[in-house]
């Protein structure tokens, strides 16, 4: 993998550079801004971009933000940020079936491109703001495959492990901060809306669910500091994500002194100057890193694609199938998925995965499932019609096939997990191989089969192709069990797509079946318990 080069060895514990946290090559600040200085506790070679003449105090102890909007306001955001979940990092074997990454840069980006100029799709909620909403700077894309489900919690008091220097300080302090995570999430948000007033409009009204991600995110990230290939990997499709928000690079210095505010903080039994130090390379790396693969997309993809909905097939009072025309090509592989903008809620975004291999005409598909207090998922399944726009960002995750073996392909499909299953079996069509394809279909009852012909079609075009519907309610048994009565299975790649809990036990039954957790692939654990979308 061709990654980003970054520049973090002189990042300001040196004694040279342009301070910590700072790009490579700063944005260029207007003329009339002046950093100033701020009171409180903080790293003292910090320089900021945009920090006010005067800020005010750092708040005490347990302050939280600016008070959260009642839900269902329409104001600027909205309650929950649904699969936008940032905890999940896959591991190497899934980095590799992904997405090609961009070209290195030599110099990060000042700020995303405005993205794809109006068209005749352009609806009128969008074509009054055609730069890109900004939202929280750690928001996440996750890659969809996973072989073990970590969270910084979990990494934070797992045993510690061999590792650098930086490592072990890192992992010292998230072991101290760990009892006291919520703590340190409300002081973080604390320093960052009293040092940075500007940054509030970026995060969403409401802050209820938000709160506690970008600082997972960035502990997670740094936690992994010494695997670089998938931390740079995990990061690049960060940055490429970001870009339909309009982060801009000025906005990681920030973060980054509010981050080593909050863990000074609470970590004062253990914090002392070398630990500033590794967490300053640590972020350092992780935003350059960012910025540079924000960069390299911007040269060969827009931040966003409009798509007009051309279909919305109602298959039960709560699952809608909606196919969409984007409004120029829009480049993905079967398995993946992207976010999805509507109109009634700007801002907000919601992760579903493309329904179809992609196809001759250039449509996506999408299976919808209304779920309560979901935003999103609601006004696509209750209000969205034909003729309406909403908005696509990149494509992501590496829940692919790997054309290179012939390998059969073991799948799992719980409820609308069955979407990228089916496109699964659509792309190994496609590519003429007669690799075995063995399809479990899950259900709590035979009303929640909507896509069951669907896929008996499929098994009927393909011999190598065998779909089992397993009923919950009628089989008194949960679909990873189900398994465990075929197979064997040890010469099969697994994909797994579907609720939390089925992807949990799945894996232990697919490992108890003789799968290697190399073979095994799924949605990231972690986003989907955030799916209320």
């Amino acid at each position: 993998m061709d990654a980003p080069t970054t520049t973090s060895a002189d990042n300001g514990t040196s004694g040279g550079g342009d301070g910590w946290f700072t790009p490579r090559k700063n944005p260029t600040t207007a003329p009339d801004s002046d950093p100033g200085t701020a009171e409180g506790r903080r790293p003292a070679v910090i320089r900021p971009v945009g920090r006010p003449t005067t800020a005010p105090e750092a708040p005490e102890d347990g302050l939280s933000g600016p008070p959260a909007s009642i839900p269902g306001s329409v104001a600027t955001g909205g309650p929950d940020l649904g699969r936008e979940r940032p905890d999940a990092i896959p591991t190497p074997a899934a980095s590799a079936a992904q997405h090609a990454p961009s070209p290195a840069v030599s110099s990060p980006a000042t700020a995303s491109s405005p993205g794809p100029a109006p068209t005749a799709l352009t609806p009128a909620p969008f074509a009054s703001t055609l730069a890109p909403p900004p939202t929280s700077v750690a928001e996440q894309q996750v890659p969809a495959q996973r072989h073990t489900p970590v969270s910084s919690v979990e990494a934070a008091t797992a045993p510690a492990e061999d590792g650098s220097p930086d490592a072990l300080l890192i992992r010292r302090a998230m072991a101290e901060v760990a009892p006291v995570s919520d703590k340190v999430t409300s002081y973080f948000y604390a320093l960052l809306f009293v040092r940075h007033p500007e940054l509030r409009s970026l995060f969403p009204a409401a802050m209820d669910t938000q709160r506690d991600r970008l600082l997972r995110a960035l502990l997670t990230a740094a936690e992994h500091i010494d695997n670089k290939d998938v931390l740079v990997d995990y990061l690049q499709n960060l940055g490429r994500g970001h870009r339909k928000y309009g982060t801009r690079a000025e906005h990681y210095p920030a973060v980054g002194e509010c981050l080593i505010g909050a863990l000074s903080k609470y970590a004062a039994g253990v914090w002392n100057p070398e630990m500033e130090a590794a967490w300053v390379r640590a972020y350092t790396t992780i935003s350059q890193v960012m910025i540079d693969a924000a960069a390299a997309d911007e040269l060969r993809a827009p931040a966003w694609w409009y798509a007009e909905i051309v279909t919305h097939d109602l298959r039960t009072p709560d699952v809608a199938v909606v196919a969409v025309r984007p409004d120029q090509p829009y480049p993905f592989l079967a398995g993946q998925y992207t976010s999805v903008e509507t109109p009634w809620w700007p801002r907000i975004w919601r992760h579903y995965s493309f329904a179809s291999a992609p196809r001759s005409d250039g449509l996506l598909s999408f299976h919808v499932k209304a779920v309560p207090a979901g935003w999103v998922s609601n006004a696509l399944v209750h209000r969205a019609r034909p003729g309406d726009i909403i908005r696509l960002g990149p494509p992501a995750g590496s829940m692919t096939v790997d054309h290179t073996t012939d390998s059969g392909l073991l799948c799992l499909g719980g409820g609308t997990g069955i979407a990228p299953i089916k496109a699964l079996v659509e792309d190994v069509a496609e590519h003429g191989n007669r690799r075995p394809v063995e399809v479990f279909y899950g259900a709590r009852t035979d009303h929640d089969l909507y896509d069951i012909d669907t896929m008996l079609r499929l098994q009927q075009s393909h011999p190598w192709l065998s779909v089992r519907a397993i009923i919950d309610q009628q089989a008194h048994q949960q679909l990873p069990d189900a398994i465990r009565a075929y197979g064997p299975w040890n010469e099969f790649d697994a994909y797994l797509s579907g609720p939390p809990g089925m992807i949990r036990s799945g894996v232990d039954a697919l490992r108890d079946s003789g799968i290697p957790s190399d073979r095994i692939r799924h949605d990231s654990v972690e986003e989907l318990v955030a799916a209320g979308s």
